[in-house]
């Protein structure tokens, strides 16, 4: 066989490699899942929890990977600017949904470049304190405040974070001033109070509830309105003397817009496969966190306009920036 018929052979073989590659059905290689977050933190847990299940429904591995900084905003804006193919996921909080778009207009991306999958976690926040604080309640940690306003730091995941909101809304109630110390995820954030650093967190239960039970920091609080079997031992808002105060967030599942429907339903099929595993939800109930899924990727957008009316209006009445 002559060069020429070799080469003209080989490129054959070469273009109906591709060709079969292209014409196999999504999905056919790994897929990416960003977080927003550095490793350790809620984000972190519950998408390394969600993508080995995620992975077996799919067919194919799922490589989590944290692109922490700006308040989740780093990992939104690649997922958003990248190819609408089904192989670049992002989960995600209100923070880089509807938080900081709310707080800058100089985001590289906006809400309309996702297309939501699906809701599939909420829990709420909890507020721990340095064992050393002398703060052992809410009433402790509002009139601690109160005597001396803004001298009580309080660590959170990053400007805009569910936690940052969730600590600004209880400020707001409580009438007392405090400082926000952001950092770069939710175990940095804890690990801030820990070393004395920071006084107190509304930090995610992921973050914080191993630390409460090891004795590293006392929890005083949850931020829904009653308790919560998932932290039976924690104080709810009414019984904490804030009845006014209420707060909870979530993690969804979204993709690039332009990601064909046909995608779109496959993955909503994965996810909602995924959650209904019986060890996900334990895991996920061990550390705080509650499975809350959605019907659809309809009633998730549905679910997200009104969500976001929240968040907006939170953002303002609380002076929130991200300077």
């Amino acid at each position: 066989m002559s060069r020429l018929n070799q080469y003209f052979l080989m490129s054959l073989l070469a273009l109906l490699t591709v060709c079969t590659a292209q014409a196999q059905p999504y999905p056919n290689k790994p897929i990416r899942l960003l977080v927003g977050f550095a490793p350790g933190g809620a984000a972190d847990y519950v998408a390394r929890n969600v993508s080995v299940p995620l992975g077996q429904a799919l067919g194919q591995p799922i490589v989590v990977e944290n692109k922490p900084g700006a308040g989740s905003s780093i990992a939104a804006e690649q997922v958003a600017k990248s190819a609408p193919d089904g192989y670049t996921i992002l989960i995600a909080s209100p923070s880089s949904i509807s938080v900081n778009p709310a707080l800058s207009q100089k985001l590289g991306y906006r809400p309309s470049d996702f297309v939501p999958i699906s809701k599939i976690t909420s829990s709420p926040v909890v507020i721990a304190v340095n064992p050393n604080t002398g703060i052992f309640s809410v009433k402790d940690l509002i009139a601690k405040a109160k005597q001396n306003p803004g001298g009580l730091n309080y660590a959170t995941s990053g400007n805009g974070s569910a936690p940052h909101l969730a600590a600004a809304l209880f400020s707001q109630v409580a009438d007392i001033k405090m400082t926000h110390i952001p950092f770069r995820g939710g175990s940095l954030a804890i690990q801030s109070v820990i070393a004395g650093d920071t006084q107190l967190t509304f930090g995610t239960p992921p973050s914080v509830l191993p630390m409460i039970q090891a004795g590293r920091l006392r929890g005083i609080a949850i931020s829904s309105k009653e308790r919560s079997p998932l932290a039976p031992n924690l104080q709810g808002m009414r019984e904490a003397g804030l009845p006014d105060y209420a707060i909870e967030f979530w993690y969804g599942v979204f993709v690039p817009a332009g990601t064909p429907p046909e995608i779109i339903q496959k993955l909503y099929e994965a996810t909602q496969a995924a959650m209904k595993q019986p060890n996900v939800k334990a895991a996920l109930a061990r550390e705080g966190t509650d499975v809350s899924v959605s019907s659809s990727p309809a009633q998730f957008a549905k679910f997200l306009v009104e969500d976001e009316k929240f968040w907006v209006k939170l953002v303002k009445t609380a002076e929130v920036s991200v300077d």
